[in-house]
Formats: C-alpha cells, sequence, structure tokens
C-alpha cells in the first residue's frame, strides 16, 4: 500500500467540553433536561396547533413549523453529545462529520428564511390587516414554508461543496462536541484562507444580512404599531417584542462564530451551546408564555388528554 494512502483520515475525534469526570455528570444532567424540555415543549407547540381549530393561521402556523425546525435543530448534535460524555475516546467518521454539517446548516438557513416570512407575516397583519387573509392563505403560506426549506437546502449544498472534497492526512481533533465548518476546514491538508472567506461570506454575512433585513422590518412594524392605541396594538407589541427576542438570541452566535474575526475557543464552545441546546428550549418558553392563545389552547389539549384517560 502507498503510504500516502496509509495518512488519509477517515475519522474525526471529537474533543468534547470536559475531561473531569464530575464535569462530565454535571453537562450530563444539564444536556439531558435541556434536551427533553426542548423536545416536549416544541413538539407539544406543534400538537397545540394542529389540534386547537383556534389556532389555525399563518401566523400559528409559521410557529408550529419553527418548533419543528428547532426538534430538527436540538436532535442533529445533542444526543451524540450526550451519549459521548462517559466515552473516553469520541469519534465521528469523515462522512458522518459532513452528515452533521449538512443538518445543521439546512436547520439554520430555513430557520433564517422562516423568521423572515414570520417577520413579514407581523407586517401584513399590522399594516394591512383587512387584507391579511387574502394575502396569507393558506397556500401562499405552504408555498413560502416550501422557499424556505429550499433556500435552506441550497445554502447547506453551497456549504458543502466547498469541502466535501478535501484532502485530511494530518490532525483530527476537532475541539468541539459537534462538526462544523470553521474548525472543520482548518483540518485539511491544504491552503484553506479562501476557503474560510468564502464559508465567513455564505454563513456570516448571510446571517448579518438577514438580522438587519429583520431589525429594519420590525423597527419600521414598532413605529406603525405606536401610531395606534387601542387594545390591539399591546397584544401586537407582545406578540412583536417575542419575534425580536428569538431573532436576536438566534442571530447573536451565527454572527460571533462566522463573522468575529478573533476567534476565542471558550466563547466558541458557548455559543456552539447555546445555539444547539438552549435555543430550541427558549423559543417555545417565549413564544407560550407571553401568548394567552397559545396557554389556554395548551391547558385545553392537557384537559383532553385527561379526561380521555378517566373514559379509557
Amino acid at each position: 500500500m502507498d503510504g500516502s494512502n496509509e495518512s488519509v483520515v477517515y475519522e474525526f475525534v471529537l474533543l468534547g467540553l470536559a475531561s473531569s469526570q464530575e464535569m462530565q455528570v454535571l453537562l450530563f444532567l444539564f444536556f439531558s433536561v435541556f434536551y427533553l424540555v426542548s423536545m416536549l415543549g416544541n413538539l407539544l407547540i406543534v400538537l397545540t396547533v394542529i389540534g386547537d381549530t383556534r389556532l389555525h393561521s399563518p401566523m400559528y402556523f409559521l410557529l408550529a413549523n419553527l418548533s419543528f425546525i428547532d426538534t430538527c435543530v436540538c436532535s442533529i448534535a445533542t444526543p451524540k453529545m450526550i451519549s459521548d460524555l462517559f466515552k473516553k475516546r469520541k469519534v465521528i467518521s469523515r462522512n458522518g462529520c459532513i452528515t452533521q454539517m449538512f443538518f445543521i446548516h439546512i436547520a439554520g438557513g430555513t430557520e433564517m428564511v422562516l423568521l423572515i416570512i414570520m417577520a413579514f407575516d407581523r407586517f401584513i397583519a399590522i399594516c394591512r390587516p383587512l387584507h391579511y387573509l387574502t394575502i396569507m392563505s393558506p397556500r401562499r403560506c405552504i408555498l413560502l414554508l416550501m422557499m424556505s426549506w429550499i433556500i435552506g437546502f441550497i445554502h447547506s449544498m453551497m456549504q458543502l461543496a466547498f469541502v466535501v472534497n478535501l484532502p485530511f492526512c494530518g490532525p483530527n481533533k476537532v475541539d468541539s462536541f459537534y462538526c462544523d465548518f470553521p474548525r472543520f476546514i482548518k483540518l485539511a491538508c491544504m491552503d484553506t484562507y479562501k476557503l474560510e472567506f468564502l464559508v465567513t461570506a455564505n454563513s456570516g454575512f448571510i446571517s448579518m444580512g438577514t438580522f438587519f433585513i429583520l431589525m429594519v422590518s420590525y423597527m419600521f412594524i414598532l413605529v406603525t404599531v405606536r401610531k395606534h392605541s387601542s387594545g390591539g396594538s399591546s397584544k401586537a407589541l407582545s406578540t412583536l417584542s417575542a419575534h425580536i427576542t428569538v431573532v436576536i438570541f438566534f442571530f447573536g452566535p451565527c454572527i460571533i462564530v462566522y463573522v468575529w474575526p478573533f476567534p476565542t475557543l471558550p466563547i466558541d464552545k458557548f455559543l456552539a451551546i447555546f445555539y444547539a441546546v438552549i435555543i430550541p428550549v427558549m423559543n417555545p418558553a417565549i413564544y407560550t408564555f407571553r401568548n394567552k392563545e397559545m396557554k389556554v389552547a395548551m391547558k385545553k389539549l392537557f384537559s383532553n388528554i385527561i379526561s380521555s384517560r378517566k373514559f379509557s
């Protein structure tokens, strides 16, 4: 066998988050609880929207799809991270690493577009209320949702095209608990400066551009809302504040990881945890606790489940 073939890297070692056993136990409990709460919370939102006819509106349709994407986000890397905590050697294959990055970016890209669609939905509801149901018809909502997944898929495939054929023959240690493009590219046996710039342009600048568009949109909507003094305006402000909070928490880590020119591993790891584990928990909490209709619908869902068990 040729010597060069023996040095080809087919798997990567994830260094994880901690080496001490006490810290691993704490992380296991922390991530297990957050993962369980995230899955149950987001699935509860999806089931509530599906089961309650009063929530069959464009806003809740989009919210349910956001919750579905969050279940995908927290299921891409978190289960493996939890199972790897007590392993001495945390290994992921090259194809597994690429697959993980593909799904992380297709979910992230889709969520970015979906947040823009949700901002557009609030703009139409507040600025053109008489035409809201006509503009945000069920057919158009489905088309917009399909568009978000298509754009997310294209974004992820563009990222993948940069790295799928990279040569790996040297270091194979990834100082994280999951694979992502910046650290993955740095391990390649070639000059990666141009590739790193392309990844930054594709993810970082898109994140910043989308965030800027959303902030300008919400500022415009807030100015419009403040001109009204009815009770409906306070409800609109509550909904908008929830949307803006989600946008800030979602885009903050993305912008820092992909755009900040001075990477620091402790901060990067914290932001990775924040994005993969904490944000999927915060979204259902923010939307549920600030929304009376969702709370009433969830209480109704629980009461129906309890009553059905009594009579079964």
